[in-house]
């Protein structure tokens, strides 16, 4: 397995029951390989501010990740700027998978392993940036490319079949 474009090990004897606050920010070349790896145009800016709390059941790890990047809209392949600052809370634990399955809640965070005795900040701001990105951004000139290839608005498509027209009588129009 290739080890991580931005990668900031954190040896987990190093933290304690204290809150530990450390930022991580990636540099020119990890910011590079990470836009390739998200198939982003350019990351700007990348950074984490994490405070880390040892505990019985692993590490906690809240802080924020804010980025800037440039990605293509999904229509136009336009470049357009991304501004991103994203909350992250995740639980590093021995291991994830065991004891019994659980049903996870809105207001659950993610659990991940802590690997050879440490926990990666550089890939956690990385995977936070990379779900915080809109995968199908819509630029401004992509409502005029789709029409001009001939794909209609939502809003603007006809029913078919035996229920058109429900949605405007139901509406009362």
């Amino acid at each position: 397995m290739m080890p991580p474009e931005f990668s900031r090990p954190v040896r987990v004897d190093t933290i304690g029951t204290e809150p530990k606050v450390v930022t991580v920010t990636a540099d020119a070349a990890e910011r590079v390989a990470l836009a390739r790896r998200f198939g982003l145009i350019a990351i700007e800016r990348l950074e984490g501010r994490f405070t880390l709390q040892r505990s019985e059941s692993g590490v906690a790890l809240e802080g924020r990740v804010i980025a800037v990047a440039t990605q293509a809209c999904s229509i136009t392949d336009e470049p357009l700027d991304a501004s991103i600052d994203e909350e992250a809370r995740l639980r590093f634990v021995d291991d994830p998978t065991e004891g019994e399955e659980i049903e996870l809640d809105e207001d659950a965070i993610d659990v991940l392993p802590i690997e050879n005795g440490a926990i990666d900040l550089g890939e956690a701001a990385a995977e936070t940036l990379a779900l915080s990105i809109d995968p199908f951004v819509r630029g401004p000139n992509a409502a005029a490319a789709l029409a001009a290839a001939g794909v209609i608005a939502e809003e603007d498509a006809k029913p078919l079949g035996a229920f058109a027209g429900l949605r405007d009588k139901l509406a009362g129009k």
